[in-house]
């Protein structure tokens, strides 16, 4: 008799007397989305077809063509290196934590809140940049279309619109913002591609704005590095993936592979000159001889990108933040599903009304220096949870058992590409005696320590509950072809196969 017909046999004669196991993520509301909606966040969430736009812009305004193509591939290499590492955790666990979930199997308590606190201000960070670039882009089409915006009342109101409709969007349901972030990235990036492809070569020369930074080189690595992170926001939604395991760790890996891919051609139309139009349409709208329909349409396709990317990044944050309120590292209340939609609507709205409240403030006060000191921040945050994540992936798999040489080069590779910029961003900024950025890096770094000592000394309990993932249930699994066990938190998990299941 097979293994199959014992278990099948078995379950008509077990009694199961202990309670039910559950998943703590259950109330996501677990296999929703297909393999399509989940690419259509992990690709959303690096803003692409903005991306295609800031790449040549940078590399044309500081005379970077042949350096700021080879930084491109570089990047893309880099950070391939990286998801092949995240994959590893992917395709053997799901988690709504994401890579601060990862982190902690391999690292422990303290590597994986820094990687938490990194990724959330990494999503609310670039969150925030990606709704002021598009509440800018919407200001500005409003002002072609004769509605001026002359009070700091009407800018904020807006942005707040704006705001509303993200919001709505993401409570709504996940699949329905998948989808709405998907068509809306497809139409911009259509566009981006399609005026780079015919716009032709020679019909402009870009006029260009003098550079603000003699360190060229150092910003196209930092903004290409910055432009491919998101595809581990796949991450975050594996306990609502269909398929969580195989799903997300195919968009995992081929998020980077597609949008970097994209980069390298943004890249070859700055060097062919086939950039020069939407250049100048982006720097100077009309002012250098660009139709006005290619200005208003290149505005629209750049503030859909940056809103998609904004409500992709507010979603994964979300998502983030409702585990730590699972993890109990946040209040329960941060835990709260909607009912009918199954959506973390507590925190989202939590997030939402952090990213309109500085978006707004910048869109009243302007950028300045502390938009830069953002920027610096956000990149260097992303760059400190990349390489605790690639380090952390050793660890674990050696832990268990089924490490190879391909996961420590990767591993080793990108980390080590990763702390070469973020040692070379913190030395540029203080032989600059720029310091935002060293202590900027430096509060990422120690925030896990700190995040740990005040949980140890005021709740010690909450420890036990960090890095929880997407468990097997009771109705997942054949009865009698399971062992289930309380495990350090007081869960009931399945921990092994019966007797009859393993032969």
């Amino acid at each position: 008799m097979s293994a199959l017909n014992e278990a099948i046999a078995l379950s008509f004669t077990t009694r199961v007397d202990e309670p039910p196991a559950r998943s703590p993520l259950r109330a996501l509301g677990r296999r929703q989305l297909s393999g399509v909606e989940v690419l259509a966040q992990s690709v959303a969430t690096t803003a692409p077809a903005a991306s295609m736009v800031a790449l040549p812009v940078i590399m044309l305004t500081h005379g970077r063509l042949l350096s700021g193509m080879i930084t491109i591939m570089v990047a893309t290499v880099s950070v391939t290196l990286i998801a092949f590492c995240v994959s590893q955790f992917t395709r053997r666990m799901a988690a709504s934590g994401g890579l601060h979930s990862f982190v902690f199997r391999g690292l422990g308590t303290r590597a994986a809140l820094t990687t938490g606190i990194a990724m959330l201000v990494k999503y609310v960070g670039s969150a925030v940049m990606t709704l002021y670039h598009g509440g800018q882009a919407a200001v500005l089409l409003l002002g072609f279309a004769g509605i001026g915006l002359d009070s700091a009342a009407a800018v904020i109101a807006v942005y707040a619109g704006i705001a509303l409709l993200i919001l709505g969007a993401l409570v709504r349901g996940v699949r329905f913002a998948a989808l709405v972030i998907l068509a809306v990235e497809v139409c911009s990036l259509l566009f981006i591609v399609g005026l780079m492809v015919f716009g032709g070569s020679g019909s402009q020369q870009a006029q260009l704005v003098p550079p603000t930074s003699t360190h060229g080189l150092l910003l196209t690595a930092l903004t290409a590095v910055f432009a491919l992170a998101g595809f581990e926001s796949a991450a975050y939604f594996g306990p609502e993936a269909r398929r969580p395991l195989v799903t997300v760790t195919r968009t995992v890996l081929a998020t980077p592979v597609i949008c970097g891919s994209l980069f390298i051609f943004a890249g070859w139309a700055a060097w062919t000159g086939r950039s020069d139009t939407l250049v100048n349409a982006y720097l100077h709208g009309t002012a250098t001889g660009v139709s006005s329909t290619v200005v208003i349409i290149l505005n629209i396709g750049l503030a859909c990108s940056w809103l998609a990317s904004s409500m992709a990044s507010s979603n994964a944050a979300s998502r983030l933040v409702y585990s730590f309120g699972v993890e109990r590292l946040l209040p329960r209340r941060f835990s709260s599903v909607h009912r009918t939609f199954r959506t973390p609507y507590f925190a989202l709205v939590a997030v939402v009304v952090v990213i309109l409240s500085i978006s707004g403030t910048f869109a009243v006060l302007g950028q300045g220096s502390i938009f830069e000191d953002l920027k610096l921040t956000v990149r260097a945050a992303v760059i400190v949870a990349y390489v605790l994540v690639a380090v952390a992936s050793v660890v674990f798999l050696v832990g268990i058992g089924e490490h190879t040489p391909l996961v420590l080069v990767a591993a080793s590779c990108g980390s080590g590409a990763g702390a070469a910029v973020l040692g070379y961003l913190v030395y540029v900024n203080v032989v600059d005696a720029h310091i935002g950025a060293p202590i900027a890096v430096l509060a990422v770094l120690f925030s896990g320590i700190a995040w740990r000592f005040c949980l140890h000394r005021r709740r010690p309990e909450c420890l036990a509950h960090i890095g929880a993932f997407d468990s097997a249930e009771t109705e997942d699994v054949l009865p009698g072809a399971g062992v289930f066990s309380s495990d350090a938190a007081g869960n009931i998990v399945l921990v092994g196969e019966s007797s009859a299941g393993s032969r």
